[in-house]
């Protein structure tokens, strides 16, 4: 029980602190999602929405740490993680967003674009130049993903006619799966999906329309070709380290390791430690690359990024713009990329996930399941 608790009180933590650092690393231009002129960044408005939201994210990142810690001691029953979760990480989204609502009403009634002449600019470049991922990084997950798939087809022949299942931080050896090809290599189901889909995804990302700046159009473009770089360096490396997290569950799945305390901690030490980086890149770099220091040189264009709130729907999150040919966008929440739900294609895209998660429901398509 009072390993539950601590995961309990280490989850809420970890989900605060991220809603927390979420407006520190967005870019100034885009304060909760919300388009503003330069010259409005340190607007009384918004730094007191900043502090608000600040505090409250706090404050409700406690009572969650209590409640959940003693609802697990209560119960015993570890469903409670994820219930806890998933509560926390709403009650975030509601006040993130209530802060969204708050700053687009001042703005817009302050008329803050007023007066400004507003442009967007396009990087010619892109195309004929692009940023090219270091597809070397891919090597390490490659020898993982095969060793892993060696073991388990030497192994494969010994297991036993049931196993344990993979539940929160490690094994469950208290619930116990009939042992198949699909529950023995669900690791190794899962270590190729992410080996084969994060490359792809990558390869839209690098080719998906770059975030620049109408104020500063060399500067931000010289940035965000920085950040991207950075981005890719760090998915190729974070596939590596989650194979090896799955190796190490695959091994005690296997009855190669003991599960244990320290071994919980050996198995989701690399993905940590990449996670531990991604944070420290987005601190240091910011979304999009809005930290990095600009040209030498470059004053202002005299312009100012335009207003396009009008296409960006739940606080920054969801994009819809029919005018726009881009299927892929830098999201304004966050380093992630949304789909323009104003492109077919887009729409086309979600059908197929749709269709396979439908297919997967009604047992057509069968995925590989641990529990």
């Amino acid at each position: 029980m009072t390993m539950l608790a601590l995961t309990c009180i280490a989850q809420t933590a970890l989900l605060t602190v991220a809603a927390w650092t979420l407006p520190m690393l967005a870019r100034p231009t885009l304060p909760f999602g919300v388009r503003v002129p330069a010259g409005r960044t340190a607007d009384p408005a918004i730094t007191a929405q900043r502090r608000r939201y600040a505090r409250a994210v706090v404050l409700l990142g406690a009572l969650a740490a209590l409640l959940s810690a003693f609802a697990v001691v209560l119960t015993g029953d570890p469903d409670v993680l994820a219930v806890a979760g998933v509560l926390l990480g709403v009650a975030d989204a509601v006040l993130y967003a209530a802060a969204h609502r708050a700053v687009r009403a001042t703005k817009r009634r302050g008329n803050w674009y007023g007066g400004t002449r507003q442009a967007v600019t396009a990087d010619t470049t892109w195309r004929t130049d692009p940023v090219r991922p270091p597809w070397a990084l891919l090597l390490p997950s490659l020898i993982v993903l095969a060793a892993t798939a060696a073991i388990g087809l030497g192994r494969y022949s010994s297991l036993p006619s049931t196993l344990a299942t993979l539940r929160g931080l490690g094994i469950d050896v208290h619930n116990r799966v009939p042992t198949s090809p699909m529950t023995a290599f669900a690791p190794v189901l899962s270590q190729t999906a992410l080996t084969i889909l994060v490359p792809l995804l990558l390869v839209a990302i690098v080719r998906a329309r770059p975030e620049t700046d109408a104020e500063q159009p060399a500067s931000s473009a010289r940035r965000y070709r920085v950040y991207l770089r950075g981005i890719a360096t760090i998915l190729l490396a974070g596939v590596a380290c989650v194979d090896l997290t799955l190796l190490l569950l695959a091994l005690q799945q296997w009855g190669l390791l003991t599960p244990s305390p320290l071994v919980a901690a050996a198995t989701w030490a690399p993905t940590l430690a990449i996670a531990a980086a991604f944070l420290l890149f987005g601190v240091r770099v910011g979304e999009a690359g809005h930290r990095l220091p600009s040209l030498r040189g470059e004053s202002g264009s005299g312009y100012v990024q335009r207003d396009d709130d009008r296409h960006w729907h739940l606080a920054g999150t969801i994009y819809a713009n029919r005018h726009d040919p881009a299927v892929l966008v830098h999201q304004r929440v966050g380093s992630r990329w949304t789909l323009n739900l104003g492109n077919p294609v887009a729409w086309a895209i979600l059908a197929v996930v749709a269709v396979l998660a439908l297919l997967s429901l009604l047992g057509v398509v069968e995925l590989p399941s641990t529990g």
